[in-house]
C-alpha cells in the first residue's frame, strides 16, 4: 500500500467514524438494547476478570446467553479508559481503519493491487460499519476477527504452509467466541474447498485443511468446557441457541416491520392481558389485518419470556434462559408445522433481502421518520453493490482463481444458509461484507481495465 493510499483510508475511516460517533450519540442511553448486556458483562470483567454479570455474588454465576470475545474486548477498554460508552466507539474507530487495511491485505493476494486499493477505499466509504462501531455492539471486532481469519486462510493456500491454516483455524474460533453462527464456518471451508477447486484437492491439501478444522476444534474446547462444568451441557451457548432465533423468524413477515415493532413493544410494556389485547386489536384494525395471530406471538412472548424474568435468584435465572429457550424452540416447530409453506416462502424470498441489501445506516429513533423513498433508495444501493459482486466473482472464475473465489463466495453462502430459517437482521452479514465489497472492486477495475486497453 502506497503512503499516498494509507494517509487516505486513515482519514476517510476515522473521519467516517467520527461522523457517527457523533451522529449516533443520542441512542446510546435510548436505544439498541443489546448494548446493555456487552456493556453489563464488561464492566464485571474489567472489575473482576470473570466472565459474569454478577462479580459479586458469593458463588459464580454463569453467563448463559452471550460469548465472551467482545465482552472482553470492551473490558479492556473499560479498564483502560473507564467505561463509558466514548472509548469504545473511539477503539472501535480505529478497529474500523484496521478493518480497511486487511481488506486491502486480502484483495491484493487475490487479484492485485488495483483492486486491493479500490476495495480498501469502498470499505473505508462503508457505511455500516462506522454505524455500528458507534456502538457497543460485536459488528465491527467480528468483521475485523473474520476478515483476517480469511486473509491468512488465503496466504495460507498460496504459501501451502500448514502453520497458516493452523493459525486460520484458531482465527475462526476466535470469531466464533465473538459471533456463535460462525461455529461451523471453518468445518464447512475444510469439506468444501477441496470439492470446488482443482488445486485444493491433492493430499497434502486436503490434510491441510482437515488441520485447520483440528484446530478450529480444539480451541473452542476451553469454552464448551466451561458451558458443560457451569450448566451440565456441551453446547456453544446454551440459552442463545437456536430455539428463539427460530421462534422469532416464524413470525418474521407475517406483518410489516413497523407493526412488527409495534407488538413487541406493547407485549413488553403491558402487563395487564386485557389492556394488551386491547392495544393489539388497535394495531391490527390500523393494519387492516386479523388480530388472531398477532394476540398468539404477544401472549407466547409474554408467556415464554416469563419462564426466565420470574425467578429472583441469578442462577435459578440462569439455568431458567435454558429451559425458556427450549420452550421456545418447540413453539417454533409447531408454528412451522402450522404452516409450512408459508413459512418457506417468506423465509426463501423475504430473509435473503433482509440480510443483504436492508441495512439502514440512520439513527435508530429517527428511522421512522425517514421517508420510504429514501429507505428504498438506500436498498436499491445495496443491491447494485451485490450485483456488482456477483460480476466479480465471474471474473474471478474466468482468470481460473478457483480457489479464490471459492474461499471468498463460501463464507456469503454460509452465513445466508445459517440465518435465513432464523430471525433474519442485516447487521448479521456485516462481518462478511468486505467480502462482497473486495468482489465489486475486482469487477469494477476489470471493467476500467479493459476499457484503458481499448483505448
Amino acid at each position: 500500500m502506497t503512503t499516498r493510499l494509507r494517509i487516505a483510508v486513515v482519514v476517510i475511516a476515522l473521519l467516517h467514524a467520527a461522523f457517527f460517533i457523533w451522529y449516533q450519540r443520542p441512542d446510546w442511553e435510548v436505544a439498541w438494547s443489546d448494548q446493555g448486556g456487552y456493556q453489563q458483562l464488561g464492566a464485571a470483567m474489567a472489575r473482576s476478570g470473570e466472565f459474569t454479570r454478577f462479580p459479586d455474588s458469593p458463588t459464580f454465576i454463569p453467563e448463559v446467553i452471550r460469548t465472551p470475545g467482545y465482552p472482553a474486548f470492551v473490558a479492556v477498554i473499560y479498564r483502560l479508559f473507564g467505561v463509558s460508552t466514548m472509548p469504545v466507539a473511539i477503539a472501535q474507530a480505529f478497529v474500523f481503519v484496521l478493518i480497511c487495511f486487511l481488506v486491502y491485505a486480502l484483495a491484493n493476494r487475490i487479484a492485485g493491487q488495483r483492486p486491493a486499493a479500490l476495495a480498501a477505499i469502498m470499505t473505508a466509504l462503508f457505511p455500516p460499519l462506522p454505524y455500528y462501531g458507534a456502538l457497543v455492539l460485536t459488528e465491527v471486532w467480528t468483521t475485523f476477527v473474520l476478515i483476517g481469519a480469511m486473509l491468512v486462510c488465503v496466504r495460507a493456500m498460496q504459501t501451502g504452509r500448514t502453520r497458516h491454516f493452523v493459525i486460520a483455524g484458531a482465527l475462526f474460533s476466535g470469531a466464533t467466541i465473538v459471533r456463535p453462527a460462525f461455529i461451523l464456518l471453518p468445518f464447512g471451508l475444510a469439506a468444501a474447498m477441496p470439492i470446488l477447486a482443482p488445486a485444493e484437492r491433492n493430499r497434502r491439501r486436503i490434510g491441510q485443511w482437515a488441520a485447520l478444522a483440528i484446530v478450529a476444534g480444539i480451541t473452542m474446547v476451553p469454552w464448551f468446557t466451561y458451558n458443560y462444568v457451569y450448566l451440565g451441557r456441551f453446547t456453544l451457548s446454551p440459552a442463545g441457541g437456536i430455539g428463539r432465533g427460530l421462534w422469532e423468524g416464524t413470525w418474521q413477515g407475517r406483518w410489516p416491520g413497523k407493526d412488527h415493532n409495534d407488538l413487541t413493544h406493547i407485549a413488553e410494556v403491558t402487563a395487564d392481558r386485557a389492556e394488551l389485547d386491547a392495544k393489539v386489536r388497535e394495531v391490527a384494525a390500523r393494519a387492516g389485518m386479523a388480530p388472531d395471530g398477532m394476540l398468539d406471538y404477544v401472549h407466547e412472548w409474554q408467556d415464554i419470556r416469563k419462564i426466565w424474568e420470574s425467578p429472583a435468584d441469578p442462577m435459578e435465572r440462569a439455568r431458567a434462559r435454558i429451559v425458556a429457550d427450549q420452550e421456545y424452540l418447540r413453539a417454533a416447530l409447531e408454528h412451522i408445522r402450522a404452516d409450512p409453506g408459508g413459512w418457506i416462502v417468506r423465509h426463501s424470498i423475504r430473509s435473503p433481502l433482509i440480510l443483504w441489501i436492508s441495512d439502514i445506516p440512520i439513527r435508530y429513533t429517527d428511522i421512522k421518520d425517514v421517508p420510504q423513498i429514501v429507505i428504498r433508495l438506500i436498498w436499491l444501493v445495496q443491491a447494485v453493490l451485490l450485483a456488482i459482486a456477483v460480476a466479480g466473482l465471474l471474473v474471478l472464475l474466468r482468470c481460473r482463481r478457483y480457489s479464490e473465489a471459492a474461499l471468498v463466495a463460501l463464507p456469503l453462502l454460509y452465513v445466508t444458509g445459517v440465518h435465513v430459517p432464523l430471525l433474519v437482521e442485516t447487521r448479521q452479514s456485516l462481518p462478511v461484507k468486505p467480502l462482497v465489497i473486495i468482489l465489486a472492486a475486482i469487477a469494477i477495475t476489470s471493467v476500467t481495465s479493459r476499457r484503458s486497453e481499448a483505448s
